[in-house]
């Protein structure tokens, strides 16, 4: 039953996202040549999270994160949300238009998404904050235990 739930989730994850990047291919071929609209993938780092103090096995949760889009040449894209064990890294994903005139007019976003408590395990949540001096990744993790 978990499984089948994994893959169904896995699927309507998978078509969101072909989805998103069919929009985004269309809308970068639509335009005209004089146009030259051009877009990047950019990681913002998460400023705050709200999650729960702890999950019942089996059950879903709304976790709340908060986010800056740091100019008006910025939209959400989505939220980059990768498994590595018992951890979940997170972050968003946004899609910047290099062709405008970017104005630094930083906007405070806040997004919710659902996590199934599927695990006997801890969940380790690493909320992506940027990089350090060194270009290494700097995370703010936050275990939420679970019960049965």
């Amino acid at each position: 039953m978990i499984f089948r739930h994994l893959i169904r989730q896995n699927q309507h994850n998978m078509v969101k996202k072909i989805l998103i990047l069919t929009v985004v291919i269309f809308s970068m071929f639509s335009c005209s040549v004089d146009d030259n609209n051009n877009f990047e993938i950019e990681t913002l780092p998460v400023k705050t999270a709200d999650v729960p103090d702890a999950f019942v096995f089996g059950n879903t949760y709304t976790l709340t994160i908060t986010y800056d889009l740091p100019s008006n040449c910025h939209t959400f894209f989505e939220l980059f949300y990768k498994h590595e064990g018992s951890s979940r890294i997170v972050a968003v994903n946004s899609l910047v238009n290099t062709n405008l005139a970017c104005t630094d007019e930083v906007t405070e976003i806040e997004y919710s998404f659902e996590v199934r408590a599927i695990q006997v395990e801890d969940y380790t949540f690493k909320f992506w904050k940027g990089k350090d001096n060194s270009g290494n990744d700097i995370f703010e993790e936050v275990v939420v235990p679970v019960t049965q």
